[in-house]
Order: structure tokens, then C-alpha cells, then sequence
């Protein structure tokens, strides 16, 4: 093992499992996703911890659940006393973040990352925490400026920026993705000169929404892979929150049919082949630096995404298509090549695996445990269960709603849940004042039966619902849970 390995830590926004070919995806191109998975650890069941980009981010970022770092929405910002990956890997790393951010002040070089590439600002402009940052732009409003782009989006504030679908549309070369797997592949070629030991985290928008983009038509609709629930509206005894979140885009999109999601469906397809090819350039980059011996490279994403799935697009749902998502992990010195690690594994797990790979110390206030031994070979998941978490944070559905009263509806989505999958593949969703959710993966992968009321089951509920119990003491999480 090197002293100080590279780190390359690749991301991207509400990318879901099953849409890679490394997944046993035969449609979507996503050649150098599936080029990085023959020489990585392939975690078959890996899981956010929840489904909405901001407490997931600071989670992969720090290695502690939502309520102990205090990120339990979108917009929050990071507490400055909690430390991230980069604080934790020590000052003799050269870090890097280009790309979304997402944890206050999205265009400042901050965490213990001095390279810093940004590419997001109008979304996130009213969370900036200091009145001088409002005269800024970020790396990517340049690098569209200088290729002779005017802004299209004026601000409420009077800034003109470049919205996000705007940027959308744009071809290949000039769309974000592009750009990052420029400024990183150019950060990688930089690195050699410096002697220095280096982590760079790439964080993609792509294939987060608006699901449109330059490679629309590269995926067929009538062609891409759906299952049993896509179009489908949750059953009548799946909670009154999911049922809502479906009728809500049901409602906004005017009783969308099977076209229409197919057609959204391909679009996702296309950005995350756009992503693809941007992380092709990063990876022959390293290649062709002289450093691919020496580094670490892993790719996740924050969360998935529904895109039809039970009538629902983007996330902030239980369902597996939202909470789970990709999670592989490549070691060079290992030399395993490509590996299915079955069972499940939490994201909570990240941080502190990272670290021990890298040789640099795990800290005990990490609420993560190391699972390096299972990229090793040494160690398995196969009695691993993983929690999820919903902290009533917004998920952007807000009344009137079709068929629902408007104080039910907020009550609904502000109402915090918490999930455990067992390592035998059963999942219980439990909140208070809300149909609670019992789900066998093993038979009903799609979720379309919930038996939390099977009265075979109740051993089973009580079991889980105990675990989540148990899960709560350990880390101090007060949310109101029903007693069963």
C-alpha cells in the first residue's frame, strides 16, 4: 500500500442503482461507469441515508447521520465545527471540490478544500452568508461567458445568471458535466509537479432534473427498461405520503400516461450517459498522469431518483428507487479487479472506510464504522442492516392537492420517518400518524404490497421496529416514532 494515496471521489445528484450497465443495465451507454466497475468493488445494495440532496451530501461529506451534523434539510448550511473528509485527511493533501456543493456558500473555497471550481448560483444565492459573495460568479458562469454566452435568468436581486435549464440545453462541450471533466482532468495533469498526495471530490449535477439535455435521443423510450409499478399510482394502504407525492405529480404534470414517462426516462438516461463521458476524460486523465497506481477512486451519488416509478419523479420517497443508489469502490494495490459485493451498506459507512483505505486515522466521533475490510476481501454485509432516515424536511409538495385536505397535507410532509432494511431483505418504513410500511424485497422488489398490517407480520414489525429503537439510543435521534 502507497503511504498517502489519491483519493478521487466522483459523484453525481440523484443517479438510482439500476441505471448503469454495471448494474445489469443492457440499455443505457454508460461504458467508463462499467470500465470503472471491472477494476473496483461493486456494491450490489447500497443505500443513502436520506433522499434529498443536502442531508445526504454532509453526510458523504463527514461520516455523521443528519441530526448529529445538523444538515436535516436542503439549504442548510454545514456547522463550521464539524469536520469534513478533507479537514479529516490531514494538511499534507492537496483538496479539491469542483462542482455542486450544496452546504452554504456554494461559490467560496471552504472544508479544508483550497481548489475550488464552482458551478451553481442562482438556486442557491439566497443562502449565501455574506453580502459580498452576491457581486461573485461562479467558474462555470466564466467558462460560458468567455465562449460567448449572455445570461438568460435575471435574479430577483438584478444578477443575470445562467439558469439551470438554460444550461441544460446547451451541446455537449458546454454543458456542466463537460465542464467538470475538464477541470478535473486538468487538475489531475497539474498534480504530478506538486509531490504532494492529493483528494479531489467531483461533484456532478447530471442526472439531477430538469430531465432534458443534449443526449435526449440517444436513449429510445419505446426501448428503456421499466417495471411493474412505472406509471403507477401506491396502493390505497401505502402511506398517505407517498400517496400524496404521487398524486401531487400526477396533478402538476396532468395525469401524465406511459409516453410521457417513458419519454422523461430516456431523457435521465441520456444525462447520465452525459456524465459517462465526462467521467471517461477524468479517468484517462489519470491514466495518463502516471498516478492511476495510487489512487483510490470511488463513485456514488446522494440519492436516486423515481423518474415514474409508483407515479413519482426526483426523490425525498422511500422507495428504492429513491434511497438506493450506486456505490463502488476501486483500490489499485488490491488488485480484486471487478467484485459483487452482496448484502447492503449504508452511506454512514463512507468516510470512515475511505479513511482507513487511505491509511489516515478514523476518528471515533465518526457514527460510521470502517467497512475496508470488505473491499479487502477479509470481512462480508451479510448480517448488516441499514437505517434511513426522513427528517420532515420540505420535499417541495405543498397544497391544494386533488383528494387531500391542505392541512393534512402539511402535516403529512412534515412528518419525520425512519427506515430499516434487515439484512434478510425486509424493510419497515415507520412514522408517527401515518400509515407505516412493511415491505419483503425479496418477493415484492418493487414495493407494491405493503403487509404492515398482515397480521402474520407482527412479530416481524415488532422485531424492526425495535432495531430502529435500539438505532436511536446509539445516536441520540429523538424523532417521534409510533410505539408497536
Amino acid at each position: 500500500m502507497p503511504d498517502r494515496p489519491n483519493l478521487l471521489f466522483i459523484w453525481t445528484d440523484q443517479h438510482r442503482a439500476d441505471v448503469l450497465g454495471c448494474y445489469g443495465n443492457d440499455y443505457v451507454q454508460s461504458p467508463n461507469f462499467d470500465r470503472l466497475a471491472q477494476r473496483s468493488c461493486v456494491f450490489d445494495r447500497a443505500y443513502c441515508i436520506q433522499p434529498v440532496c443536502g442531508p445526504s451530501r454532509a453526510t458523504i461529506m463527514t461520516g455523521l447521520w443528519p441530526h448529529t451534523h445538523g444538515v436535516i434539510s436542503n439549504n442548510v448550511p454545514l456547522p463550521a465545527d464539524v469536520p469534513t473528509i478533507a479537514e479529516m485527511a490531514g494538511d499534507g493533501y492537496c483538496c479539491g471540490n469542483h462542482g455542486k456543493w450544496h452546504l452554504g456558500d456554494e461559490i467560496i473555497a471552504q472544508r479544508g478544500f483550497e481548489d475550488w471550481v464552482s458551478i451553481e448560483d442562482g438556486e442557491y444565492r439566497p443562502y449565501y452568508s455574506k453580502p459580498e459573495y452576491f457581486k461573485r460568479r461562479t467558474d462555470y458562469h466564466w467558462f460560458l461567458v468567455e465562449h460567448g454566452f449572455e445570461p438568460d435568468d435575471k435574479f430577483r436581486d438584478g444578477a443575470m445568471l445562467f439558469s439551470r435549464p438554460f444550461a441544460a440545453v446547451m451541446s455537449e462541450q458546454y454543458t456542466k458535466a463537460s465542464f467538470l471533466g475538464g477541470t478535473a482532468s486538468n487538475f489531475i495533469a497539474e498534480q504530478p509537479a506538486t509531490d504532494k498526495p492529493w483528494l479531489l471530490s467531483v461533484n456532478f449535477l447530471e442526472p439531477h432534473t430538469p430531465n432534458f439535455g443534449p443526449l435526449n435521443n440517444v436513449h429510445d423510450p419505446a426501448k428503456v427498461p421499466v417495471g411493474p409499478a412505472f406509471g403507477k399510482l401506491p396502493p390505497d394502504n401505502a402511506s398517505r405520503r407517498h400517496r400524496m407525492i404521487a398524486q401531487w405529480y400526477s396533478q402538476i404534470t396532468q395525469q401524465p400516461d406511459e409516453v410521457y414517462w417513458r419519454r422523461q426516462r430516456a431523457n435521465y438516461y441520456g444525462l447520465v450517459t452525459l456524465v459517462d463521458r465526462a467521467v471517461g476524460r477524468i479517468l484517462d486523465a489519470l491514466e495518463q498522469s502516471g498516478q492511476a497506481d495510487n489512487t483510490i477512486i470511488v463513485y456514488t451519488s446522494d440519492h436516486g431518483d423515481m423518474v415514474g416509478d409508483h407515479g413519482i419523479t426526483d426523490k425525498v420517497v422511500l422507495y428504492e428507487e429513491s434511497v438506493r443508489i450506486p456505490l463502488m469502490i476501486s483500490v489499485p494495490w488490491l488488485n480484486h479487479g471487478h467484485r459483487m459485493i452482496d448484502g447492503r451498506i449504508s452511506q454512514i459507512d463512507l468516510v470512515p472506510t475511505l479513511l482507513d483505505l487511505m491509511g489516515r486515522p478514523v476518528s471515533d466521533h465518526l457514527q460510521g464504522r470502517s467497512r475496508a475490510g470488505v473491499v479487502r476481501g477479509d470481512e462480508t454485509l451479510e448480517d448488516n442492516d441499514v437505517i434511513i432516515v426522513w427528517n420532515g424536511a420540505s420535499s417541495g409538495i405543498e397544497p391544494p392537492m386533488s383528494g387531500f385536505d391542505d392541512d393534512d397535507v402539511r402535516s403529512t410532509m412534515r412528518r419525520p420517518w425512519r427506515s430499516i432494511i434487515s439484512a434478510d431483505g425486509w424493510k419497515l418504513n415507520l412514522a408517527d400518524g401515518d400509515q407505516c410500511e412493511l415491505y419483503d424485497l425479496n418477493s415484492d422488489p418493487y414495493e407494491q404490497t405493503n403487509r404492515f398490517d398482515d397480521s402474520a407480520q407482527a412479530d416481524r414489525v415488532r422485531d424492526l421496529s425495535q432495531r430502529i429503537a435500539a438505532w436511536q439510543g446509539q445516536t441520540n435521534d429523538t424523532a417521534p416514532l409510533p410505539s408497536l
